[in-house]
């Protein structure tokens, strides 16, 4: 590795270290021997190949691998969830393609995020990552246009209740299912929560690309925006799938000048989990780093953020279970700028559903929930459950 960081991979289990070694076997030829994978439990590993969704790029590695290395019902499952997979991102294109232009076509300017056009875009092959649902934004003003067109599609927005248009300032999108069609489609206005500063949509769209993938326009983000988002998203869940840094790991290699990325990761103080992306990236993939994105990485905070988020790679709960632990908060909290977080403390004081539940007010009397919150809070903390 072309870098002088010294993560403490020790936590890595021997089944996690054999799927990485896997992962990084077309970009470095890893040779693997029957010898080596005498203390691998296979159950375990097929659950990390689940667990961090990467079945298809394991499968197609096979290929590379000596007859009998891997136990061939192993083989044989991770080659049925890639078949399954590439079904899956099939449907997904399908349905991206009517989605594009059934916004389109009234008035609504959509950016897809993440879905088969990524998985064009960085593998060069929709079968070779994977998607649960598509990831759409849109300008916060066609929110109403866009969930009225969606219901009438045959979509079912997911119930959630808002006090005082909470929602504004706590979430970044909605999520909508189409029960016939199987599809999970969540409706960004934004690509991160606050306090997190991003571009506006204007500037996405001015620098957005169109996919090759259909015959009707589907557009996505810029290379160096697509870059920002895949690591803030990564960032705020902590790198718990490999997948991720697959993304950037790709990203990297395929990007050529990492000067914008520079100039974009300063104006929305975002350097240090940039820092953290390229580290993991170099340390678990072996990802080459340019000379021009040295300077992103030339810091403590950045280096102690990817230590950090090794504790979560090398797990397997779920994102819930982590989001509900002491660690992941400080975590979360850790990733912030002093900007970021005084912002992040005068959003704990507004009003959340959670208060209505604890005392219900006429909506008459809904501002007195600002002044009430406090008192709200330390309410639950302190009552116990029956």
């Amino acid at each position: 590795m072309d870098n002088n960081f010294n993560l403490d991979s020790e936590l890595l289990s021997n089944e996690l270290g054999l799927l990485i070694d896997l992962l990084k076997m077309e970009e470095d030829s890893t040779h693997i021997s029957k010898t080596e994978l005498k203390e691998i439990d296979w159950e375990i590993f097929l659950d990390l190949v689940c667990h961090h969704r990467v079945y298809s790029l394991i499968s197609s590695r096979f290929r590379n691998l000596d007859e009998g290395v891997i136990p061939l019902q192993v083989i044989k499952c991770i080659r049925n969830l890639h078949k399954e997979n590439t079904l899956r991102m099939l449907h997904l294109t399908s349905e991206m393609e009517q989605i594009s232009k059934l916004f389109l076509e009234n008035n609504i300017p959509l950016l897809l995020l993440k879905g088969p056009v990524i998985a064009a875009d960085l593998y060069g092959d929709i079968s070779l990552r994977t998607s649960r649902d598509l990831d759409i934004l849109i300008p916060i003003d066609n929110l109403k246009k866009a969930d009225k067109l969606l219901l009438k599609y045959g979509f079912e927005r997911e119930k959630e209740t808002s006090l005082m248009n909470e929602w504004k300032y706590r979430e970044h999108h909605f999520a909508y299912f189409h029960p016939q069609k199987n599809i999970l489609l969540e409706i960004h206005w934004r690509m991160q929560r606050l306090p997190s500063k991003e571009p506006s949509f204007n500037e996405l769209w001015e620098r957005k690309r169109i996919s090759k993938l259909t015959a009707y326009p589907v557009y996505f983000l810029g290379e160096e925006d697509l870059f920002l988002y895949l690591v803030s998203h990564g960032a705020r869940h902590g790198w718990f799938r490999i997948r991720w840094l697959l993304d950037i790991d790709k990203s990297m290699r395929k990007m050529g000048n990492f000067t914008k990325v520079k100039l974009l990761s300063k104006s929305y103080n975002n350097v240090h989990i940039v820092g953290q992306a390229i580290i993991l990236a170099s340390q678990l993939l072996n990802t080459p780093i340019q000379e021009e994105m040295k300077i992103l990485i030339n810091n403590n905070r950045s280096e102690k953020l990817a230590q950090k988020s090794i504790y979560f790679i090398n797990g397997m709960e779920s994102l819930d279970t982590i989001m509900s632990t002491k660690y992941y908060k400080r975590y979360l909290y850790s990733l912030k700028s002093n900007q970021q977080k005084f912002i992040f403390m005068l959003i704990l004081f507004y009003p959340s559903k959670a208060d209505a539940k604890t005392l219900m007010l006429p909506g008459l009397f809904h501002f007195l929930y600002f002044p009430l919150r406090p008192f709200l809070w330390a309410w639950r903390k302190t009552i116990k459950p029956s």
